[in-house]
């Protein structure tokens, strides 16, 4: 292939990864939305919802995940081509962010005690979302680059299996302790390896 033929090529998979990127932020932007509005209701209602600790670390560790997934989602302007299966296959990967934000933030309480006890009785389906996250998160980074994938090195594998180990945690954990530790746990993995290889743009 000559240097024009390829220019081209990189040219037109960059406009598609422009195009895709609408989607993906209209996603995203649902479940940040849904996050936000989450939060505040515990501004203005601080008597009605009741606070439950580990509730609130995983919304900041979905957060922090979201706005790490849009940030590294850049690479994808590296792909050669697109089509219709990858297309579908990101669109789903974001769709998972805001499935387990509805998961943090139901529409309704009126079941439930508060937030202790609605995160206690769907913690399986959480966690179990979770961990179809990141298993699609692998995918995702070795769609990127075969390159890209070993420049993230061995801690990329062990910071994915860390909360894939600590979502199978999240499942059996019926203590409230145990609850807050596992996602306090997951928070860290999550920021330190954001912080060691997502700090620059590109």
């Amino acid at each position: 292939m000559d240097d024009a033929v390829l220019q081209v090529h990189q040219r037109d998979a960059m406009a598609a990864f422009t195009h895709v990127r609408i989607i993906l932020g209209m996603v995203l932007g649902l479940a940040v939305s849904r996050l936000l509005v989450g939060v505040s209701r515990f501004i203005q209602h601080p008597d009605k919802f009741r606070i439950y600790p580990a509730h609130l670390i995983w919304v900041a560790f979905l957060l922090a995940a979201i706005v790490r997934f849009w940030w590294f989602e850049f690479h994808l302007r590296n792909l050669p081509y697109w089509t219709f299966v990858t297309y579908l296959f990101v669109v789903f990967y974001a769709s998972l962010y805001f499935l387990l934000s509805a998961l943090l933030f139901p529409d309704s309480m009126e079941e439930y005690a508060g937030y202790g006890d609605y995160f206690r009785s769907r913690r399986v389906w959480f966690f179990g979302i979770l961990m179809l996250l990141f298993s699609v998160d692998i995918l995702d980074t070795w769609l990127k680059g075969v390159d890209y994938l070993a420049s993230l090195g061995v801690e990329y594998f062990a910071h994915c299996f860390a909360i894939l180990a600590l979502s199978v945690a999240g499942m059996v954990a019926r203590r409230d302790r145990q609850q807050w530790v596992i996602a306090l746990a997951a928070l860290l993995v999550l920021v330190v390896f954001t912080l060691r290889h997502f700090v620059v743009l590109g």
